[in-house]
């Protein structure tokens, strides 16, 4: 018989993992402490459904497949691809945002240089 604890501890530190994030990382996306997803990952603790909830949404995948014996690899990769593209996406952003803002105020200074009225 298989023990839901040791399922979910599994799947929980294979879907972490696959992400290439720690406890902390985990524990930051869902309002919780590292403490707290160790103890998951240990099977010390077992969480309410409001932190399947939580968890699962963190990692972008489905409730139930932290609970599912079988997972397909091709889910998880996908879900982590994902979940990767999407972090790079936001870095890209930030980047991009802050060199548009940045050539905006060299724009701004050298035309007050120049004595122009923006």
């Amino acid at each position: 018989m298989t023990n839901i604890r040791e399922v979910l501890a599994g799947n929980l530190r294979k879907f972490r993992q696959d992400r290439g994030w720690s406890q902390t990382v985990l524990a930051e996306k869902t309002g919780t402490s590292p403490h707290y997803i160790g103890m998951l990952e240990n099977q010390n603790k077992f969480p309410s459904s409001e932190m399947v909830q939580k968890l699962a949404s963190a990692l972008k995948i489905d409730p139930t497949e932290l609970f599912s014996k079988k997972i397909d690899p091709q889910s998880s990769i996908k879900n982590s691809q994902k979940a990767a593209l999407e972090t790079v996406g936001m870095a890209v952003n930030r980047i991009l945002t802050k060199f548009i803002t940045d050539e905006i105020q060299k724009l701004d200074d050298a035309e007050e240089e120049k004595g122009v009225i923006v």
